[in-house]
């Protein structure tokens, strides 16, 4: 069995990672996931991103085991691979990337453990909700599997407030870092760099104005529908 093709995707997506200013050294990874395949390709651990090549990146199945590859995974290996199972494969979602990177903004509101208001429509534009985070791993968590348990804290918090990943495609680890995922693993980046940037205005509008109230309802609703609604009228056929 080969797999070129998601070497290729995930080397290309990787390479944006700096070029997108979402980390330093080597802060950061992505992932391209082949659901017929059930294995996803994933930057090896600690490499820095001009020594990376297609064939360095390191293929896993969705149980966490490495298929293929001379080097060691990603530490954040067993995160993608249960979002992977959970939501791509078990919940049919559109998940065919993800990323995680410590970017300043997002990690700057991981670490202060709050949700991202939706106050304008650059965020509306991409999800109609707050950018959920979720609290702070347990000790015993931590000690028992911290990567794995980190996908099932992302998991759990979706199930607990009934949000469907094929519609929020990011999220926040308490006092962490960002997560986000797309169609493929060009998508997953895109997704990860809206997320640096809606952090970034979040921030200065709170900056601006403490008591900055969330977008209405009708606004938000007209901006994520014109882009993502059965009638969506963004961009061209």
């Amino acid at each position: 069995m080969t797999y070129e093709t998601i070497r290729q995707q995930a080397y290309e997506a990787n390479m944006k990672i700096p070029e997108n200013h979402l980390a330093l050294y080597t802060w950061g990874n992505v992932s391209a996931f082949d659901k017929d395949k059930g294995v996803f390709a994933i930057k090896p651990s600690g490499v820095p991103y001009p020594d990376l090549t297609p064939q360095s990146m390191v293929i896993i199945d969705i149980e966490g085991n490495k298929v293929d590859g001379s080097l060691n995974p990603s530490s954040d290996t067993p995160t993608h691979a249960i979002l992977y199972k959970k939501f791509a494969v078990e919940k049919n979602a559109e998940v065919g990337g993800i990323i995680h990177t410590h970017s300043t903004f997002a990690v700057s509101w991981a670490q202060a453990v709050k949700d991202v208001p939706l106050f304008g429509t650059t965020h509306a534009d991409h999800i109609q909700t707050s950018v959920p985070c979720t609290p702070y791993l347990t000790k015993q968590a931590v000690e028992t599997n911290y990567e794995l348990e980190t996908g099932k804290q992302i998991i759990k918090l979706f199930e607990d407030r009934g949000l469907n990943p094929s519609e929020v495609n990011m999220v926040l680890c308490g006092g962490h870092g960002p997560f986000a995922w797309g169609k493929n693993a060009d998508k997953a980046v895109y997704n990860g760099t809206v997320l640096e940037e809606i952090c970034k205005m979040a921030l200065n509008t709170l900056l601006l104005n403490p008591k900055a109230k969330t977008l209405p309802d009708y606004i938000i609703n007209k901006h994520y529908m014109r882009k993502h609604g059965p009638n969506a009228y963004y961009g061209q056929k």
